[in-house]
């Protein structure tokens, strides 16, 4: 009976997926399975031949395999490894090659004989390719076929580098990159424009001879393409749908990974569910969204019709189910994002006491503050709260070189108007520029240099925090020690950042932080940015009474948007006050136009903030509440 169930909840799914509460838990799960095939192999005096993949996805698998060779004695003496790509052109020992990622994170620390291992070769002149790309196959038979075959998945739905486009029979070849994929990479290379346009890579065909599958992924930012992959119709233009041909395949992943398959993401669907609120209020907008009506026009029918019958009769008539969702959504709604003084809030969002509060805003980079919610910053100083900003990190790898010359250009003019010649500093400026026109992509700046781009940033924070009302006592830059490595990866997380952290907190003693939890953000800041701040309010806990009545407000905004079934607060803003917002984030000149790391969204940051703003608000009107100009969205972090 368990088993018809699970095929009931799975019914959508066209290939086997386990789900693990983690990346970490699924990792072991996967290292434990490779490390019983090479021992298996070992006893049969065998080689357990391995098809690996690069990229952050098998990270944690390869650290457990050294793990258990370093602490179990798992030898790699009978293991033979190809990989399944490299890009083209690519020296090896370049910083982006896949043969430096695998040495760093595998080989080096393992006892595998490196003549075993195989990656595509990314010096080959043009002509000489194609016979190379035989010889891999014919080296990958010659080992016995892959016994496993590790994959990842990029956003294109490619397996390998096998781009929308690519045979379900295709070999080992040279291939053009999507241009997703290219702006996936352009951190790692310092700009898009850095990316190698090709690569080389196993094909389709060659992965499916493989006699195990398993393709892992993490995270929400592949929630969409996996959904297509293991629900979707199989098409070229998802390459990673030609598994579910497979009967050897197994889609591993976290739980936010799989957030949109539909036993996850509308399990009315497929199973019966548990109405508690928190589902019933999901349903019921995704219900009203899904049809089309307003919640308070939803029918008996409706329900019936969309898999939520037994919700109608669980908690019906449905009627008091629609007025019970829209008094919820209504009452997120407020224009007191500190709390509205002398009123009733047993049904608002914040509370009315103390009627002054003390707010810190947490921004991870200097323009998240106003980018996400610079229209409830404003409003909470117009309001007459103690509002402080900290900015925890310099951005100081997201400013153009040239934007340094003309500050640098600037002082030295400014300086000789006022009759204070500046040797040094010509000196500094003509390093500078020397050093530019060498520089190679992803190359860390001198220490000039950043100084020079992280005051950049602290100017136009200064600016965009005065616009919005604040005094210069009130902004705090805490240049937390884990970002300031000059490079995009950044150092670990220590306790010193927990401790800058835990002393501003206690400077402020804040009723309310509001903190990013937007992290999608493609360069990872934001996820470490939270996560030091609630070690610290957990810290600070312990032994202080005041952080009992703090409550932590997340935002999101610069890099996606809150679902609505999720939003606790919802500040509406009006015309007027989404200008004043933009006019906020324009004070971010050095991120105007074009910023250095944009991600995958082509619009300016104050675009996107403006549409996401007026989405927020259009969602809420088509589901027939109040129709306003915009509103930004906040979820409340129990972090207690």
């Amino acid at each position: 009976m368990a088993r018809l169930n699970l095929l009931e909840e799975t019914r959508f799914e066209k290939l086997p997926v386990s789900v693990f509460d983690t990346p970490q838990s699924a990792s072991l799960h996967v290292a434990k399975r490779i490390a019983g095939l090479i021992k298996r192999k070992q006893q049969l005096n065998e080689q357990a031949v391995l098809g690996l993949a690069t990229g952050a996805t098998p990270v944690g698998v390869y650290a457990e395999l050294i793990r258990m060779h370093k602490e179990e004695g798992l030898s790699f003496r009978n293991v033979t490894t190809f990989n399944l790509d490299e890009y083209y052109p690519m020296q090896p020992n370049a910083a982006q090659s896949y043969v430096s990622f695998m040495n760093e994170q595998l080989f080096d620390h393992i006892d595998i004989d490196k003549q075993n291992v195989h990656i595509p070769d990314g010096t080959l002149d043009l002509e000489n390719i194609p016979v190379f790309c035989l010889d891999y196959e014919r080296k990958i038979t010659e080992a016995g076929g892959l016994d496993i075959q590790v994959l990842g998945i990029g956003r294109t739905g490619h397996i390998g580098f096998n781009e929308p486009g690519s045979a379900p029979n295709s070999g080992t070849r040279l291939v053009t990159l999507d241009d997703l994929t290219r702006r996936d990479a352009a951190r790692d290379f310092g700009g898009k424009s850095f990316v190698p346009t090709k690569a080389i890579t196993m094909g389709i065909g060659t992965i499916f001879k493989a006699r195990e599958i398993i393709l892992m992924a993490w995270n929400k930012k592949k929630a969409p393409i996996i959904k297509k992959a293991v629900e979707g119709e199989i098409s070229s233009e998802v390459p990673a749908t030609y598994l579910q041909l497979s009967e050897h395949v197994e889609f591993i992943l976290d739980q936010d990974a799989a957030s949109m398959l539909t036993r996850f993401d509308t399990p009315w669907l497929v199973k019966d569910c548990v109405w508690d609120e928190k589902l019933t209020r999901k349903a019921v907008i995704w219900l009203a969204n899904h049809i089309g009506k307003p919640v308070l026009k939803l029918t008996e029918d409706d329900y019936n019709n969309n898999g939520m019958a037994q919700l109608a009769v669980d908690r019906g008539p449905v009627y008091n189910i629609n007025i019970d969702i829209f008094n919820k959504l209504q009452h997120t709604i407020t224009g007191w994002p500190g709390g509205k003084p002398n009123a009733d809030d047993s049904q608002r969002p914040e509370r009315a006491m103390p009627a002054k509060k003390r707010s810190i805003i947490f921004s991870p980079h200097p323009d998240d503050d106003v980018i996400s919610m610079g229209g409830t910053f404003i409003r909470l100083v117009d309001q007459g709260h103690d509002v402080h900003v900290a900015y925890q990190t310099s951005g100081n790898t997201a400013v153009w070189d040239d934007d340094v010359l003309r500050f640098v250009e600037f002082n030295i003019d400014f300086s000789e108007k006022m009759g204070h010649e500046q040797p040094e500093l010509k000196k500094m400026y003509q390093d500078m520029r020397a050093f530019m026109e060498l520089k190679r992509p992803n190359q860390v700046d001198t220490p000039e240099i950043q100084t020079v781009k992280g005051l950049i940033r602290k100017g136009e924070a200064i600016a965009g925090a005065r616009y919005c009302g604040l005094d210069d006592d009130h902004i705090h830059f805490m240049a937390l020690p884990f970002y300031e490595s000059g490079k995009s990866h950044k150092n670990p997380v220590t306790d010193l950042d927990v401790e800058l952290t835990m002393k501003l907190l206690q400077q402020v003693k804040p009723h309310q932080v509001f903190a990013a939890g937007d992290f999608e953000d493609p360069h990872g800041t934001h996820i470490v940015c939270f996560n030091i701040i609630l070690r610290a309010l957990r810290r600070l806990a312990e032994t202080e009474d005041w952080v009992k009545d703090c409550w932590l407000w997340m935002y999101r905004g610069a890099w996606q948007e809150f679902e609505t079934h999720e939003i606790e607060m919802a500040v509406p803003l009006s015309p007027q006050e989404v200008e004043r917002k933009k006019f906020a984030i324009f004070k971010h000149q050095s991120q105007k136009d074009k910023a250095v790391f944009p991600g995958d969204d082509a619009r300016e940051f104050w675009k996107r903030a403006e549409d996401r703003n007026r989405e927020t608000a259009q969602a809420y009107d088509n589901l027939g509440l109040a129709d306003y100009e915009a509103m930004e969205a906040f979820v409340r972090f129990p972090f207690l």
